[in-house]
């Protein structure tokens, strides 16, 4: 989750009218970023063939110098930082370009920029053919990449380079991964009673505060909610009753605030905001004390993990603080943005889709024996394109970031472009996603997109930094967790649609994800 996901607003004129181009121990220091996300199959760990979703080498269409301009060295990147957060906001600042040089494909500047980022040049990648190169670990490198043209300092991992900024090249990429897919592995049969624990506690939080104040805000609760449901499924200790108690998501918060604040906007007056997170780093020593109750909950809740760490030649301290960056900032991060995003977009289509959703899963549910199972849920065909398709048209984690590791022709719809070695390529995932060349009413969130004929295209929802039809092995940079995401996903539909006829909510913006205010809930009537 490099940055937020916010509502992206129609473009699809834009792709349109494109036209080719005319030339053709604990420890005291803390931790950093990225959404792992790991598998609860059977087999997690057994290798796959390497991701082959990038464009040939070879191409049929007019190769053509990459347009755009990047302008004045430190005047160049502050005006196009500006335009991005400010100005004209991310998604414009993406449309015009896409406007001024009639491609998909341009050079532009990426934030955060002066004085934090040195080289904020990039190749930008907004269409549905170019994005997958960034999958493809044969073309690009991603050691250090994971938050874009600038790495927070390892001080917030603890002095440790953690796993969502390894290459699979380097030798430690393969440990890390094996642990967390040991992980996932290892709790799977806890996932569904300690979500369904969880969860009956947050909707009976909301449930309250309906009742008290009219409205309840949803993404309070739905933080601890995760937070419980990920230390109680994952490492067997329930959080309030250690000295942490119910800090955990706002010692979480603090420290995400810490790692991403060069690429977050915080709704703070525009020069005083600009001029202080975006270009300047927060000091780790101010979050240092927060950090490290964190570390010491998951130091002693995950004694048999860093016994496995020993055995795959990781030490405790370096496992442990890869531990916290999986579940805080991956994990949770994941669930503290996508879960609003998808109340959002399940209260935008209505009632009807509610009804259709509640009569799909208690059905189910029912022939079950009343039991929510992974079988079950695979029998719930709407249940599961919802899912796919709130993670197709508003993707947790929007930014990828790869840099060539030898000459490439990448290739758009319309045309093929050189670029050099070391050269840094950036996509912007939701316009990837949402590309009309690929998604009739791409735009547009489509419950039933992916029933039948539309599994196809599930190969085009890039979420995890990997289509959907691959599977994360140790050898890409696909997230651990991708499956464990998809199921957590599916079972908050499923606990929902158990428990209510429908609902209604309030939208409002937040730095990551979307603020929802639950106005009403209707409680299961069949």
């Amino acid at each position: 989750m490099a940055s937020s996901s916010l509502a992206f607003p129609s473009f699809q004129h834009q792709f349109q009218s494109l036209k080719k181009p005319s030339t053709h121990k604990p420890s005291t220091r803390p931790l950093s970023v990225r959404p792992i996300r790991a598998s609860v199959s059977e087999k997690p760990s057994v290798p796959a063939a390497s991701v082959t979703v990038s464009p040939s080498e070879s191409t049929k269409l007019p190769v053509t110098k990459i347009p755009g301009d990047c302008g004045l060295p430190f005047f160049g990147p502050l005006k196009d930082r500006m335009d991005y957060f400010y100005n004209q906001g991310r998604v414009e600042y993406f449309k015009s370009k896409i406007q001024k040089y009639r491609s998909t494909v341009f050079r532009a500047n990426m934030p955060p920029g002066p004085f934090i980022a040195p080289n904020p040049q990039v190749v930008v990648l907004l269409d549905g053919k170019s994005f997958p190169v960034l999958f493809d670990v044969t073309k690009v490198e991603k050691k250090d990449l994971f938050t874009g043209t600038f790495m927070p300092s390892t001080e917030l991992t603890g002095g440790y380079r953690v796993l969502s900024y390894l290459d699979p090249s380097e030798p430690k990429h393969a440990k890390l991964k094996q642990l967390m897919f040991y992980l996932l592995k290892s709790r799977r049969d806890h996932v569904i009673p300690e979500f369904n624990a969880s969860y009956t506690e947050l909707f009976m939080s909301l449930e309250k505060d309906l009742a008290l104040k009219g409205k309840a805000s949803f993404g309070a609760a739905s933080e601890q909610a995760a937070f419980n449901f990920l230390a109680r499924s994952w490492f067997g200790t329930d959080p309030a009753e250690t000295q942490l108690g119910l800090d955990g998501p706002g010692l979480v918060s603090k420290w995400v605030l810490f790692n991403l604040g060069p690429v977050l906007s915080l709704g703070l007056p525009k020069y005083l905001e600009d001029f202080t997170i975006h270009s300047f780093r927060l000091p780790p020593s101010l979050i240092k004390k927060s950090y490290q109750r964190l570390y010491n909950f998951f130091y002693a809740s995950s004694g048999f993990l860093l016994d496995e760490a020993e055995n795959l030649g990781i030490s405790r301290e370096e496992a442990c603080h890869n531990l916290i960056f999986t579940t805080c900032f991956n994990s949770f991060g994941g669930m503290k943005i996508f879960f609003p995003n998808m109340m959002k977009w399940l209260g935008r289509a209505g009632t009807k889709l509610h009804a259709q959703l509640a009569e799909e899963i208690r059905s189910v549910v029912r022939s079950n024996g009343g039991k929510i199972t992974m079988r079950g849920m695979e029998e719930m065909p709407l249940m599961k394109s919802v899912v796919y398709e709130a993670l197709r048209i508003e993707p947790p984690v929007p930014l990828q970031f790869g840099k060539a590791k030898r000459d490439l022709i990448i290739e758009s719809h319309d045309a093929a472009f050189e670029v050099k070695e070391g050269e840094m390529l950036f996509g912007f995932q939701p316009f990837a996603t949402k590309d009309p060349k690929i998604f009739n009413r791409a735009d547009e969130f489509v419950a039933d997109r992916f029933i039948g004929e539309g599994e196809k295209l599930l190969k085009h929802v890039l979420w995890s930094n990997g289509p959907e039809t691959e599977k994360p092995t140790l050898q890409n940079k696909q997230c651990a967790g991708k499956d464990f995401v998809v199921l957590v996903s599916r079972l908050f539909l499923v606990e929902l649609f158990l428990r209510y006829d429908s609902f209604e909510i309030e939208v409002g913006k937040s730095p990551l994800g979307a603020a929802v205010t639950v106005t009403s809930l209707k409680m299961a009537s069949f």
